[in-house]
């Protein structure tokens, strides 16, 4: 991988004016670690299938097993993770529990990010 250097300033000059007006924007720090929280949920690239699959169709676990060539364990703990960060929602129809995105955020976040690594 290529290193890139970092630019920097040749002297200390605060402008506090820019300063000021950024400080007055920024969110809590407590919700901008639940931000940090929400993007680690993309972190992991189980989880991202699922989601893909999910764009398509909502789908058991079963379904989602044999989609992805997973055990149905491994798709139940991922889909844990995505449940407590809100990313799926569920389902029950008897005895069979259906997942699907929990909203279009979702769709739109994996879609731009998409975009971004294809540019």
């Amino acid at each position: 991988m290529e290193k890139i250097e970092v630019e920097h300033c040749d002297f200390v000059h605060v402008h506090e004016d820019v300063v000021e007006k950024v400080q007055a924007h920024m969110p809590e720090a407590e919700e901008l670690q639940d931000l940090a929280d929400f993007f680690k949920v993309f972190g992991d690239s189980t989880r991202i299938r699922i989601l893909y699959v999910l764009f398509q169709s909502e789908m058991c676990v079963c379904d989602l097993a044999q989609t992805l060539n997973m055990t149905q364990s491994a798709i139940s703990h991922q889909l844990r993770v995505l449940k407590q960060m809100k990313l799926v929602s569920n389902r029950r129809e008897g005895k069979t529990v259906f997942y699907s995105l929990a909203d279009g955020h979702i769709k739109t976040i994996m879609n731009q990010g998409m975009e971004h690594i294809r540019e």
